[in-house]
């Protein structure tokens, strides 16, 4: 019995020596995501660690998957259930409070009566926590319905009514009337009745903003075009902001997967009171003015909505500038990647802190420009940036890379001069670029290519595959990937371990784990850890 609590004692001892050791963070999240996919969970909890905050979410079996919603109710007893008081900032996705997530959010499977009561919730929250800020996002809900199998036969056709519906030439009135004949009743029903439920549910937040509950939020508009049924939506929301005069507290912008990011980044820099200036650089003038595939306003617009959600502000001369965001675009054009490359190369070798964007202007790749991604790595730039995102539309693109840089570049300015947070923040920010490649690039350029074309479905992405083909489809994945991640993060180490500009030594990554969480080649889930130590 006494070599029993001798026992117990020493491991409670090194238990205390072993929480002493690690650090405190700075800032305590909670989170409640979109849905349960990485870009809602795992890449800002993941990049809550650069800027040394913890950020919690519910457990994942209360966040549904894909058609199968969220349990609401039971969420909102999760967050009851939370120590509040630890709490700093909450950030809280409406529509799975509200619908289950988002994919929830364009069925109507629950009443506005029902969706409206559980965003009440906020109110008893709020309370409960006085000294955190909550930020908020509400999708404005998209033309497409999400793809099926049993929406197979009519999904393009209801997108194409609502995307036309609203023109009144004789032509679009035509076409317009034959639609209706096409489509289910009961399907038209629902999506209408979804869109009214919807707006309905982002009056509310905005109600909520102006009472103080909420005190910022971004309505975002996901995928969209320049037309159609979401315009009145989102043109009733921006004249409703400006009636009840919360210009500074609301913005209605593109997006929705990324938007939990950039209420991170908004959420750390106001928490640590810090507003680092931005300068846009576009590789092309011409597609900057351009609006890109699967979006509603022109890529500038974008850019500019997307650096002040960050809590950040943009500038136009490049010497008051703090951060360079550099935004490439242009796949089409010969010659264009070397140079813009070039272009980030020697302001880096200048110490200015870069971050870069690569976008699919076209919206057939929706991934990493082959010719650019090699122009970065030839000169090893990847370890060096700030923050890169090159994934789907411009809006998830711009709204990862954006954050990234942000929080790292709050951490360079608040965090990493103490030594005992530097390695956790070198670690999770080399993590969040290796991430970013083999994420956005190897699998989203290379990899699903080959898997399509192993599985013979021809890019269809996005639609459901059957268990036994998504294990298949994990197995090539994963023997494809896991080539590409030794090369990459050997050529990544050394250029990290050699520099003197990175004070830090990285250790050889762990075997990197790879899934598809949806049944489908449209998203990966893709894990792996690495330790970095700060010299």
């Amino acid at each position: 019995m006494k070599k029993f609590s001798f026992l117990l004692a020493v491991l409670l001892a090194l238990r205390v020596v072993a929480e002493a050791q690690t650090p405190a963070f700075s800032t305590r999240v909670l989170l409640i995501p979109l849905d349960d996919r990485p870009t809602s969970t795992q890449f800002t909890t993941r990049m809550g660690l650069i800027g040394n905050a913890e950020v919690v979410t519910p457990p994942r079996e209360l966040l549904g998957r894909f058609t199968t919603a969220g349990q609401s109710d039971q969420i909102i007893e999760w967050a009851r259930a939370q120590d509040l008081q630890s709490y700093d900032v909450v950030i809280v996705a409406l529509d799975m409070l509200a619908y289950g997530g988002l994919v929830g959010s364009r069925m109507h499977r629950v009443s506005s009566e029902e969706a409206l009561k559980r965003v009440e919730a906020l109110r008893e929250l709020k309370q409960r926590m006085p000294r955190a800020r909550l930020y908020a996002q509400n999708v404005v809900m998209r033309l497409a319905p999400t793809p099926g199998d049993k929406n197979e036969a009519y999904r393009v056709k209801l997108e194409h009514w609502a995307e036309i519906s609203v023109a009144h030439d004789a032509k679009s009135k035509e076409e317009t009337a034959a639609l209706e004949r096409e489509i289910p009743e009961e399907v038209l029903n629902d999506y209408k009745m979804a869109r009214r439920r919807n707006l309905l549910t982002n009056l509310k937040a905005l109600e909520l903003v102006q009472e103080g509950v909420i005190d910022y939020l971004i309505l975002s508009q996901d995928d969209a075009k320049p037309q159609g049924v979401h315009v009145a939506d989102r043109e009733k929301l921006i004249a409703e902001v400006h009636q009840k005069g919360l210009t500074q507290k609301v913005a209605v912008q593109p997006g929705a997967d990324e938007v939990s990011m950039l209420l991170l980044a908004r959420a750390l820099t106001q928490y640590h009171t810090y507003q680092p200036k931005i300068k846009a650089v576009f590789s092309s003038a011409q597609q900057a003015a351009q609006t890109m595939p699967f979006e509603d306003r022109p890529l500038r617009q974008t850019v500019g909505y997307h650096i002040r959600a960050t809590g950040a502000q943009e500038v136009e001369s490049e010497q008051e500038a703090d951060i360079l965001f550099y935004v490439y675009t242009s796949r089409l054009e010969e010659g264009r990647s070397e140079s813009f490359a070039r272009e980030i190369e020697n302001k880096i070798g200048q110490g200015r802190q870069v971050i870069v964007a690569d976008i699919d202007p076209v919206g057939d790749v929706q991934g990493g420009d082959p010719q650019f991604m090699l122009a970065l790595m030839k000169r090893n730039l990847f370890p060096r940036l700030n923050g890169f995102a090159s994934w789907n539309t411009a809006g998830n693109t711009i709204g990862t890379a954006l954050p990234h840089g942000v929080v790292f570049s709050l951490a360079t300015q608040k965090l990493l001069s103490r030594k005992e947070l530097a390695s956790r923040i070198w670690s999770a920010q080399h993590w969040f670029l290796i991430h970013r490649v083999m994420d956005d690039y190897y699998f989203h350029t290379l990899v699903r290519e080959k898997t399509n074309a192993y599985l013979d479905q021809r890019k269809r992405s996005s639609v459901i595959m059957s268990d036994e083909k998504t294990r298949q489809a994990q197995v090539y994945s994963q023997k494809q990937m896991d080539t590409y991640f030794k090369d990459f993060t050997r050529q990544y180490l050394r250029t990290v371990n050699a520099s003197r500009q990175i004070p830090v030594r990285c250790q050889i990554p762990s075997e990197m784990q790879f899934s598809l969480p949806w049944n489908r080649m449209f998203e990966a889930d893709i894990h792996f850890d690495i330790t970095c130590k700060a010299l």
